[in-house]
This record gives structure tokens, sequence and C-alpha cells, in this order.
């Protein structure tokens, strides 16, 4: 699939795999920001992208950053409609005890390109039963 990616600052770098079977593509950082302990910053990518219709761009942590440098997105996911035009930006959120500096260049999360349903909601008096019904949380067992 052919995802056109327009750069909006001369730094910006286009999303990569990082191997041949990521799901995956990194998003660069476009400049430097420094996140604070227990802060969020929006990190600029500097690209806007043109997502086929039909899709949905979802924003993830890189297990990396998040693990060793305690830096995640803030929205856990983040969502980009193929509709939208505007620079992709990571909500960076520090979740460790020391600030953390990201510099331009830096993988700052990845982004998987996945296809979406559009659903017509009907409102109804009834659903139809199943084993579970409205079990909840821990409902199917202890883990």
């Amino acid at each position: 699939m052919k995802v056109n990616v327009k750069k909006i600052n001369e730094n910006a770098k286009l999303p990569a795999y990082g191997s041949e079977n990521a799901a995956g593509a990194d998003l660069y950082a476009c400049a430097g920001e420094v996140i604070g302990a227990g802060e969020t910053r929006f990190v600029h990518t500097g690209i806007a992208v043109e997502l086929p219709a039909g899709t949905v761009g979802l924003v993830y942590a890189r297990s990396g950053l998040a693990c060793k440098q305690d830096l995640a997105p803030a929205n856990k996911v983040g969502v980009i409609d193929c509709d939208y035009r505007g620079e992709i930006m990571v909500a960076l959120h520090n979740h460790g005890k020391e600030a953390r500096k990201v510099e331009a260049g830096d993988r700052v999360a990845q982004l998987v390109i996945a296809p979406y349903y559009t659903a017509e909601f009907a409102e109804a008096e009834t659903l139809s039963d199943t084993v579970r019904g409205a079990g909840g949380f821990g409902s199917t067992g202890k883990n």
C-alpha cells in the first residue's frame, strides 16, 4: 500500500520499518524536547500523512523507549483518522523519576496502519445471550 507523506518540517524523517516483517513503522522526532518526570510533551514529527480510505493510523509506544527510558504515548494508543491531514504529534509521557531528553531524529513511537469498520449503531431492547453474559472485569478467571 502506498501512503503519501508530506514533510512540514525540513528536519522531518519519513516513517520507516525496522525490519522486513515489522508491523509498525518508526516515527521520528524532528526537534529536541526535554520531558520532565511525570510530564507530558507533544513531540513534533514534522510529517503529515494521507492514509487510504478505510484505514486508521494507530500510534503505539516503542517497547525499548517505554521499558528503558520510561517514555510512552500519554493516550496509550493514538488514533490518526484517514481524513486527517495535519502534523502527526506524539504526546509522550515520562513515567520515570528523572527528566529524559528526546533528540531530533530519535524514534519516539511506531505507526501501525490497519483497516477499520464503521458501524451503524441501533438501539435495542435486548441483546443476544452468551455464556459470559454481563460478566465484566475479571469475570473469566483470575489471570
